[in-house]
């Protein structure tokens, strides 16, 4: 067996532990990421970006090339449990609109890239089987070709839904079962019936109800297609739990009695079932041990949330947890993680389990569809949209700063352009190295200031009003500090970056 020193072992790489990766080899962090899959599941699934979330990866230079791989779909805007009223997210003021359609595994393709190029390993065909942790770090095992023994300092479990890393550990995660299995296939189509979407739209476009079936069909390119359903009527089909194979004559049989005999099977590149299980782990953090993504949290697949959340996860993480590494960590910087994140990710298993109701499609269901009637009348009306549209795509979220009252404290600004002394700028494009950023809009910052390391300080002048005239930005683009004047200004810039940032 061998065996391996690093900083950081991240168990899992999907989007949440891979974006952790690329943050931590960005601040300098050795970091080893252990896969149980030999190789990439090219599954579409999970590929929707947020708004919020592109606008984080947009902070990275990490964006652009996800762009160029991006299904067509036009500004379609996102929903809240597939009812047919578009969210409008240019109230939030955000170059990214609408969400941005990418498979899952293109994703992974492009941090994976990004992620190695700063340092970052990974080992695939390393499916973990032990995890001991004690007061100066962690001990992983995984099996592979050869075996591993990992020591390091922290672990991180970004593992899944079903992480063995939180059941080798025992940590609770409470929650409710789901209430039905569904399935989710990426399915070549020989033939089509009138029923079948031609192109990408909105969600509510794609969903149909027959037969005790429901189905979204979305399209790809050429014949391909992501066909998402479930069975209504499941006392009636033969027992099925996550791990049953799913069958090309089941999927065929669906595809038939949702989209009409035209509608012909051509082939099936990969399926996997999922429920509707909710359920949270209590504490983000065991000691050493840290949680993120589905490891930490899951919730029924609506709305496009559970990627985003992950992703969002792994960016409040890796700027934490590389600052208590590298000794520069103000006291209780990493225990805010699971203060910040917990919240989020309640919210999310929330508003979940209400459109888990609404996205009924069953119309002997007179209660269901009365109900869906009324909120698809309240989304029409625009503080309701603004409302969803702030919950679904990330934008509106704010979290609490400790000590801070000015109003923009713990939330996000619009990406605006900036004139520097070196040129133009887009404000996002000062996060690259994934530093804070002291910006001083109105000349308030003292010109004697002395900054720690990891703090930027950029000059500059807006067009638009951000609210102040110095902002300080975390590494993760929120605000944890403003001011309105240069009194205000010198008396607590260096505190703020003291008690937030660095120590």
């Amino acid at each position: 067996m061998e065996s391996i020193e690093t900083e950081v072992v991240i168990v899992g790489a999907g989007p949440t532990g891979l974006t952790l990766a690329y943050e931590l080899a960005l601040a300098g962090v050795e970091t080893l990421v252990l896969e149980k899959l030999t190789e990439r599941l090219q599954q579409v699934k999970g590929g929707a970006i947020q708004p919020r979330t592109a606008e984080m990866l947009e902070l990275r230079g990490l964006l652009e090339p996800m762009l160029r791989r991006a299904m067509p779909r036009g500004p379609v805007g996102g929903h809240f449990a597939m009812l047919p009223v578009s969210l409008d997210n240019t109230v939030w003021d955000t170059r990214f609109p609408a969400p941005i359609g990418l498979p899952q595994w293109e994703i992974e393709e492009v941090l994976e890239e990004r992620a190695t190029a700063l340092g970052a390993r990974i080992r695939r065909g390393a499916a973990v089987t032990s995890i001991e942790a004690d007061d100066d770090g962690v001990t992983v095992t995984a099996d592979g070709d050869p075996g591993v023994r990992v020591r390091a300092r922290y672990a991180v479990a970004c593992d899944g839904g079903r992480s063995a890393v939180r059941k080798m550990l025992g940590m609770p995660f409470p929650g409710r079962s789901g209430t039905y299995l569904a399935v989710l296939a990426d399915v070549r189509l020989s033939s089509v019936s009138p029923l079948v979407p031609r192109e990408s739209g909105h969600i509510s476009t794609l969903t149909r109800q027959a037969n005790d079936y429901w189905a979204m069909l979305v399209p790809l390119r050429d014949d391909r297609y992501r066909l998402t359903y479930g069975y209504y009527g499941s006392e009636e089909r033969p027992e099925a739990t996550r791990d049953t194979p799913v069958g090309e004559a089941e999927i065929a049989a669906a595809l038939r009695a949702v989209y009409g005999e035209e509608t012909v099977l051509g082939g099936v590149d990969n399926s996997s079932r999922f429920s509707d299980a909710t359920r949270q782990v209590e504490r983000y953090r065991a000691g050493r041990v840290l949680f993120a993504g589905d490891a930490a949290h899951i919730h029924p697949p609506l709305g496009g949330q559970g990627l985003n959340l992950g992703v969002q996860d792994a960016f409040n993480l890796g700027w934490k947890l590389a600052a208590t590494l590298q000794g520069r960590a103000p006291a209780g910087l990493l225990d805010s993680y699971h203060a910040e994140r917990h919240p989020v990710a309640a919210g999310v298993l929330h508003h979940t389990s209400a459109q888990r109701v609404l996205a009924d499609l069953r119309p002997d269901n007179e209660d269901v569809m009365a109900l869906r009637e009324i909120v698809t009348d309240l989304m029409r009306l625009p503080d309701t949209n603004r409302h969803l549209a702030g919950l679904m795509s990330g934008l509106a979220l704010r979290y609490e700063i400790p000590g801070a009252r000015h109003p923009l404290a713990g939330q996000r600004v619009p990406d605006a352009e900036l004139v520097t002394a070196s040129g133009p700028a887009r404000l996002s494009s000062l996060f690259g190295p994934g530093h804070a950023v002291l910006l001083d809009l109105g000349g308030l910052v003292p010109d004697d200031v002395r900054l720690p390391g990891h703090v930027d300080l950029v000059r500059a002048k807006s067009t638009a009003d951000l609210g102040a005239g110095a902002l300080l930005f975390r590494p993760d683009g929120y605000v944890c500090w403003a001011a309105d004047d240069a009194a205000a200004c010198r008396e607590g810039v260096l505190p703020a970056i003291a008690a937030h940032l660095v120590a």
